[in-house]
Parts: structure tokens; C-alpha cells; sequence
């Protein structure tokens, strides 16, 4: 029964990794580069300028002066985070689960049961020693967070999300990991190494069960540290994720091997070990493979290399989802994989799922939308087929409008066939012209959410109308890696580097306009542009306070043309 149950949940993941990803970014910045870091920008929902500027005191020092606003802006939105931060305490929790049955890690139960069973004088001193072992287990992986944290920091950090190469280094590090579950290679620590703490394991007292727990650490690196790894670059990162999705992780562990210690009785009703172990390595090993292409993606997007569109994107998917589902009906064996006599219920469903998803995604490659995975899959824009496309797509506006082509839509496009602009003094201009309102609409290539705002609240049809008629759309890129003309880059000091990419200009403006640098964020402005409402919104999910926002805007607009 455990075994289904652990069969069942494997697939789960693997069908539900769209969702869990795009809740996990639900109120994190997904295409923010980080700033310096004597700069903190509010986040979306921030009160602005909540605190007083410190005095300076000296007046050479223009920078802290142009800064000491977007330095002060405190957090008022302080749910979001939290709600943030517990999801991916949960996608740590369900890493941990998964790393335990491994084979790297499930084969040690017995092991680690007979270690606390010999040095057991009496239950009270093996319930604590348990205890200590599992404790253990957490500072040791907190502790690594805490290390990854130190050398590379948050701003660092972010670069996942934003730098266009650094997300190839990714992809390339994530399908190094789908590789080595595939059975091709093990990921190892030295032999060295791990004899050293398994040699001090044997010792008394508390340094011993510590040891205990570190050598379990290390054994299992070759499962672990992949799923750790794609843990930490599933989701985006800031200060606290590396430490929250550690501690997740060794919780689970922890746990777990705790009760063991504690109840040795419970062995009894664990599965044998057996190829079964090996069949999860191999699922998670696919699952590692296609989420390695959203790396590979954000940086096709950024810089506008046109290897990796749409339909490449899903066809890569299609071909897995189904080598996936046929290994699983035992006509594929890899490498460490044993004999399948016969096929068991189980894996039979989870094959059928695989199946399912694959057929799910082919409409994708004539142009369905996809939604419930549009925030992970390329945008409709770089599709060179759609079925009916005129019906409100991502082609290109321009080419159903009659219009001169604006600025940088060449390459930029926004859904669902709005007509509207790339530049912001350009969009500026036109509403001034045609009197109506702007949206500005802060975005990225590699803003996971934006996608998924534009596919589930874009798309509704009340929501749609008004952006197409009531206002003046202007999607503003803030991670594209087009080389802006020499004449036009400039050093920005808020930003503290030279502004000479498309991206940039617009982050800079963003950053100097609204104190933050985070995606998705709309901004409602009139003609005079100032705010038509106070404070700018980000990721909302619920159309009805969409709606809202949209309608408060235009009554705000309407009120400044009735007083002029």
C-alpha cells in the first residue's frame, strides 16, 4: 500500500509541477537583477516612503541622496511573503519525502535503526539520541543553506532568474542531474571523505550520532544533491530560500528517520527494497530533464536566440512525457533498472498519466493555450503556426493593425493581439494624443508569473476589453538584452551600473519611478503621469480585484479630464 501510495504521489508531482511552481512564485520577484546591495527596493504592495531619510552629511555623497527613499521603504504587505515562504518550505518538504525513497537513502533505514538499537542502555536514552540524530540531520543541511547563502548571497542569487547565461548554467547543471538519475553516472563525494565520518560515527557521546547523521548526508549526495539542487533553482531565490528549502528538506528526513530510531517496529511495514527504487530515480530524473528547458528558455527569450520556441519547447516535453510513460509499462530499461515480470496496477496509472499529459500539450503545437501550464512553456509569440491566431493569440499586433511599426516590437509582443507599445515615451505620447489612460505593465522574458497573469486574468474577456479599449497598453521588458544605441545608455545611479540594454532602460525607469524592481507590475497613470491609483499592484490572480483596480483607474482618469 505504501508503495502506491508513494507511486501515486510521484506522479502528482510530475503532472502538478506547472501549478506548484507558479504558486511558489506567487509573491517572489521573477525577473528583478539584483541591485547593489547597499540598495533595498520595496516589494510589490509596499507602503512607500513609510520611513524618514537620514540626514546627509555630507554633500558629495549624491548617491546615498538620490537612494535614501527606495533605502528606507519598509514591507507592508508582510502576508505575501509569509504565504511565499511556506510554499517553498512546502516544495522542501515534498523533496525530502521524494529523497527518501532513493536508493541512495532508503536502503540505510535498517542500518540506521541497528545503530541506535546497539548503543540503546535504556529507551529514554535511545528516544533522546534519536532525537539528536535528527536534529542533526536539519543543522546539516540548514547549515549548507546557510553556506550557499553566505557565499552567494541574495542578490547573487537572483541572477537565476535574471542573467540570460547564468540560466544556460543552470539548464546545463539541471540536465547533468536528469543524466545521473537516468543511471549514466553517479554524483559522488570522495571515498575519503565519507570513510573519514564514517569512521567517527563510531564514537560515543553526541559527536558520534552527529557524524552518524553527517555520514548519511554524504553517502546519499549522489540522490540528494540533485534534488536539493533543482529544489533551490525551481523556485526563485532570495535571502531566505536556500535556509527555508533546507530546512524543509532535512524535516522530512529528519522526521522520518527519527520515528525509525524511536520505533524500529515500523521497518515491518516498509516495502523491500528493489527495482521499484530505481523507477523513481528514473521519474524524477525525466522531471529534472523538462524543467532543465525553462532555463534554457528565459535566456532564448532574453536575448532573442530563437532556438528553443513554442512548439520545440512542447515537442521536447511530448517526446518525454511519452519515453516516460513507456519505461514505465517496462519496454525501456536503463541501465541499473532489474527485470519487470509484470506491470502492477500502479505503475500502469502513473503511465496513463504521463500518457494523458502528453496528449494534453500536442494542441499546444497549433496553438491551444495551455493554460494550465502557459507559465512555463514559451509564449504564443514565438509560434510560427497558430491555428486561427487572429482570434487573440501572441502574434504580433502589429501585423493585424495598420499602423507604423513602434518601437522594438520587432522583437517584444504582448498577448492576446493588444495593440499596444514597447516604449514608454512613446506610449506616453499616444495616450496624450488620444486622451486615455496608460498601463504600464513592468514584465520580463523570464517572469514566470507574468505569464501566468497574462494567461488566467488576461484572457478573461472583461478583463481584455478594457485593455484594449479603455487604455493604453505598454508592456516594459526589464530583462531583455537588446543593446540600446550608444546615444541613448547612460549611468544610472539607482540601479548602480551602466544602462546599456532595453532591459535595463526600463528597470532604471521602474526603479527610479515606483522603488522596485519586481515583476509582474502594473501601474495605472494618467496623462500627467501620476498614479490613478495608490499603491500599484502586482500578482493578482482574482479577476474581480483585477477588475476593480482597472475600473478604479478609469474613474480616476475620468475625474482629472472632468477637473481640467
Amino acid at each position: 500500500m505504501k508503495k502506491v501510495l508513494l507511486l501515486l504521489l510521484m506522479a502528482t508531482m510530475f503532472i502538478a509541477l506547472p501549478a506548484v511552481k507558479s504558486y511558489a512564485l506567487v509573491t517572489q520577484d521573477t525577473t528583478a537583477t539584483a541591485p547593489p546591495d547597499d540598495i533595498v527596493f520595496t516589494e510589490v504592495g509596499s507602503a512607500k516612503d513609510s520611513a524618514a531619510n537620514s540626514q546627509v552629511k555630507t554633500e558629495k555623497d549624491t548617491l546615498k541622496q538620490d537612494t535614501a527613499k527606495v533605502e528606507k521603504a519598509t514591507v507592508a504587505g508582510k502576508d505575501t511573503p509569509k504565504q511565499s515562504l511556506w510554499v517553498t518550505f512546502g516544495l522542501g518538504l515534498l523533496a525530502g519525502i521524494a529523497a527518501f525513497f532513493l536508493p541512495c537513502i532508503f536502503p540505510m533505514v535498517p542500518l540506521t535503526v541497528g545503530f541506535f538499537t546497539k548503543r540503546a542502555e535504556s529507551r529514554a536514552k535511545g528516544i533522546r539520541s534519536a532525537i539528536i540524530y535528527g536534529l542533526s540531520i536539519i543543522v546539516i543541511y540548514v547549515g549548507l543553506g546557510v553556506i550557499i547563502t553566505l557565499i552567494w548571497g541574495a542578490s547573487a542569487l537572483n541572477e537565476i532568474s535574471t542573467d540570460g547565461f547564468f540560466n544556460i548554467f543552470i539548464f546545463l547543471i539541471l540536465i547533468v542531474f536528469g543524466v545521473s538519475f537516468l543511471g549514466a553516472f553517479e554524483i559522488t563525494l570522495p571515498s575519503s571523505f565519507v570513510n573519514k565520518l564514517d569512521a567517527k560515527s563510531d564514537a560515543k557521546g553526541l559527536s558520534g550520532i552527529f557524524f552518524m547523521a553527517a555520514t548519511l548526508a554524504v553517502v546519499s549526495f549522489s540522490c540528494t544533491g540533485p534534488l536539493i539542487g533543482t529544489s533551490l533553482v525551481a523556485i526563485n531565490t532570495d535571502l531566505l530560500t536556500p535556509v527555508v528549502v533546507m530546512f524543509g528538506f532535512s524535516l522530512s528526513l529528519a522526521v522520518i528517520f527519527t520515528m525509525f530510531a524511536i520505533f524500529p517496529s515500523l521497518m515491518t511495514g516498509l516495502p523491500k527494497s528493489g527495482g521499484w527504487l530505481n523507477s523513481i530515480k528514473v521519474f524524477l530524473g525525466f522531471l529534472e530533464l523538462g524543467l532543465s528547458l525553462k532555463f534554457l528558455s528565459t535566456a532564448d527569450l532574453a536575448y532573442h536566440w530563437g532556438i528553443l520556441d513554442r512548439e520545440i519547447f512542447l515537442a521536447i516535453w511530448i517526446v518525454l512525457a511519452l519515453i516516460l510513460g513507456v519505461y514505465l509499462l517496462g519496454k525501456i530499461k536503463f541501465s541499473h533498472d532489474s527485470d519487470l515480470p509484470y506491470v502492477s496496477v500502479p505503475r500502469l496509472f502513473i503511465a496513463t498519466a504521463t500518457f494523458v499529459f502528453a496528449i494534453y500539450l500536442i494542441p499546444g503545437l497549433w496553438g491551444a493555450p495551455l493554460k494550465a501550464v502557459s507559465a512555463l512553456v514559451p509564449p504564443l509569440s514565438t509560434q510560427d503556426f497558430v491555428i486561427g491566431q487572429d482570434s487573440g493569440g501572441g502574434s504580433n499586433q502589429t501585423t493585424t493593425t495598420g499602423h507604423a511599426k513602434r518601437k522594438y516590437a520587432e522583437f517584444l509582443h504582448i498577448p492576446h493581439n493588444i495593440d499596444g507599445f514597447f516604449d514608454y515615451q512613446e506610449a506616453l505620447a499616444y495616450a496624450k494624443q488620444v486622451k486615455k489612460p496608460l498601463f504600464l505593465d513592468f514584465t520580463g522574458h523570464g517572469c514566470v508569473n507574468c505569464r501566468e497573469m497574462e494567461a488566467r486574468v488576461w484572457s478573461d474577456a472583461r478583463v481584455l476589453k478594457k485593455l484594449k479599449e479603455d487604455y493604453i497598453v505598454v508592456s516594459l521588458y526589464t530583462d531583455d538584452k537588446t543593446d540600446l544605441p550608444v546615444a541613448e545608455q547612460f549611468d544610472s545611479k539607482i540601479l548602480g551600473t551602466k544602462v546599456n540594454t532595453v532591459g535595463k532602460k526600463f528597470k532604471h525607469l521602474q526603479a527610479e519611478r515606483f522603488n522596485t524592481i519586481s515583476q509582474p507590475y502594473y501601474v495605472l497613470l494618467g496623462t500627467d503621469e501620476k498614479e490613478l491609483v495608490s499603491p500599484p499592484i502586482g500578482v493578482e490572480f482574482n479577476i474581480d480585484k483585477y477588475l476593480q483596480y482597472l475600473d478604479n483607474g478609469l474613474s480616476g482618469f475620468a475625474k482629472k479630464q472632468t477637473n481640467e
